[in-house]
């Protein structure tokens, strides 16, 4: 039996990654997950994260 392995783009690195979670309709991976978890208000990292958790509320074209 073949196994595919799944890899998702990251919305916050936009890289490939197969582990990670999805909020709502954002992948993002565990080395950004556990990055944003440690970051500061008051580091410059914050407000990038914000930015792009900003994606979350785009919605996805099909096509």
């Amino acid at each position: 039996m073949n196994r595919f392995i799944v890899f998702e783009r990251c919305g916050i690195c936009e890289e490939e990654k197969k582990e990670g979670i999805h909020l709502y309709n954002l992948f993002i991976c565990c080395e950004c997950e556990r990055n944003m978890i440690h970051t500061e208000p008051r580091e410059e990292k914050y407000n990038y994260y914000l930015r792009k958790l900003k994606n979350m509320n785009q919605p996805r074209l099909y096509s």
